[in-house]
């Protein structure tokens, strides 16, 4: 509504004061009459518009939902935020209620069932190296290598594309989806490792970097206050699907063989994942004005993200290698089969724990002290408990401790992702996200390599470090579990 200011313009006094008196005199009375009529008449309509005003305040006040903004708007619908402020009382609340808690319960499947597959391909080695038509063959590690490393490693290229077309995100998780579930099913067909490579190792990866990485969007929309905790919950999916899935496909295996296995695990997968597409949903719907926008990666200069993303790369060249030997270690102290599964299923467990933990204190505390716990709680274990480790209960007890702390590493990141933004504007942190998932996918294509150096180094030097072959190894992963807390001492010195 105009003010009623805008409703009429007066002349003002002085220039009629200064008008000559010939052009006084050539102003006709009948046109005296009707400038008066008009002055009048706009001056008594100014009360109607103050009424029209004072009933729109009184009207807003009856509703005590509404806040000062909406009033404002109530009382000028030409206002532009009007209809922003009825979009926010008509959008469900943040970190907690019905909405927020299907959304993270159902993101906590997702990772469950999308990130457990790669990280249990170590079930699929054992059996391709032992039964044909693979056996003898080589490069069958490569499988897992490019399976996980592509999760990890496409994770910027899948955020920059969601950024530019945010109306893509829910569509990409059905096509991600439908992607991971073929190539696992078309992996049945495979002769060759180099089939396998393809369709088990790259072209599931990338589906599974397209399924899971919307709700990575979402959950940034969801919760606020408790970022943390939300992002511990989801990845503590990726610690219990290592505990379950693993052994429902090890007895597939041994009851089916690989072909039927793989069909069987792409059918339920799409029908464990699709019914989740219901709830994995933004919360603020996208409209026309943010249907397509450009991202900012200038963040990628900052010494702030430097150091961390370093850290992040230090710590994921050692993550990953207990989880290698871990059962041929527990072989040579006598254990069982089982038992020497056993060590794998302790991390699992361990790492599902600590991310929940880990989650609710990087919202209180701040980053780089949760950091700091992760990596002492990692280093002290690499180096006295598996270092040490001469009898089985030993090395268990360093499983559980290992994957206590550094398995929940990867939580820190909304801690991360919250700093760089206050120090540097970031509009979309969740890229931020993303190359943090990139660092770590590093690590985790170079410790193969990495580790057969080192075990080949042991093995030159007999009776090595710590009595064993596997002395190199243990080193260098509470090194790297150390170089991992570099952002509490680059914070220390002022580096940033």
């Amino acid at each position: 509504m105009a003010t009623p200011h805008s409703v009429y313009t007066e002349k003002p006094e002085s220039s009629l004061e200064s008008a000559t008196p010939q052009h006084s005199e050539s102003i006709e009375p009948d046109n005296i009459n009707h400038l008066h009529e008009k002055t009048t008449s706009n001056v008594l309509s100014q009360p109607a518009d103050l009424a029209t005003n004072e009933s729109v305040h009184a009207t807003v006040a009856s509703n005590p939902r509404h806040d000062s903004n909406v009033e404002l708007n109530a009382a000028n619908p030409h206002h532009e935020g009007a209809d922003s402020a009825d979009a926010d009382l008509s959008l469900p609340p943040v970190d907690t209620g019905k909405h927020a808690w299907l959304f993270l319960l159902s993101a906590f499947i997702l990772n469950v069932l999308v990130w457990s597959f790669p990280f249990a391909y170590g079930i699929f080695q054992e059996y391709y190296s032992s039964h044909p038509p693979f056996k003898g063959q080589k490069n069958i590690a490569i499988v897992g290598t490019c399976g996980l490393g592509f999760m990890y490693l496409s994770s910027p290229f899948v955020f920059s594309l969601l950024a530019c077309y945010p109306t893509w995100k829910r569509p990409c998780i059905l096509v991600g989806l439908i992607i991971m579930c073929l190539s696992i099913a078309l992996s049945s067909l495979s002769t060759k490792v180099a089939h396998l490579i393809v369709s088990q190792g790259v072209f599931s990866a990338i589906g599974g970097a397209l399924c899971y990485s919307p709700a990575i969007k979402f959950v940034d929309e969801w919760f606020v206050k408790r970022k943390g905790l939300a992002f511990g919950m989801m990845w503590a999916g990726t610690g219990l699907g290592g505990v379950v899935i693993p052994l429902l496909l090890q007895f597939l295996l041994n009851r089916y063989g690989f072909r039927t296995t793989l069909r069987i695990w792409a059918v339920v997968l799409f029908v464990a994942t699709a019914p989740l597409y219901i709830f994995l949903k933004p919360r603020v719907p996208i409209t026309r004005a943010t249907a397509r926008r450009t991202f900012d990666l200038s963040f990628l200069k900052s010494k702030i993200f430097l150091i961390h993303q370093l850290g992040n790369i230090f710590q994921g060249f050692g993550y990953f290698l207990p989880a290698l030997y871990l059962p041929t270690y527990a072989k040579t102290l006598g254990a069982s089969n089982s038992v020497s599964a056993l060590t794998l299923t302790l991390i699992n467990i361990a790492a599902a724990c600590g991310c929940v933990i880990m989650g609710s204190i990087v919202d209180r505390w701040h980053v780089t002290t949760c950091i700091l716990i992760t990596t002492i709680g990692a280093t002290l274990s690499a180096f006295l408990f598996w270092g040490f480790a001469s009898h089985l209960a030993l090395l268990l007890v360093f499983c559980f401790i290992y994957g206590l702390f550094a398995g929940c590493y990867t939580t820190t990141y909304p801690g991360v992702m919250k700093l760089i933004s206050e120090k540097q504007e970031v509009a979309d942190t969740t890229l931020i996200f993303s190359v943090l998932v990139a660092g770590r996918g590093i690590g985790n294509v170079l410790s193969g390599p990495i580790s057969e150096a080192l075990i080949g180094a042991g093995e030159l030097g007999k009776v090595g470090v710590y009595g064993s072959e596997y002395g190199p190894l243990v080193i260098f992963t509470g090194v790297s579990m150390a170089l991992g807390g570099i952002s509490f001492i680059g914070r220390g010195m002022r580096w940033y």
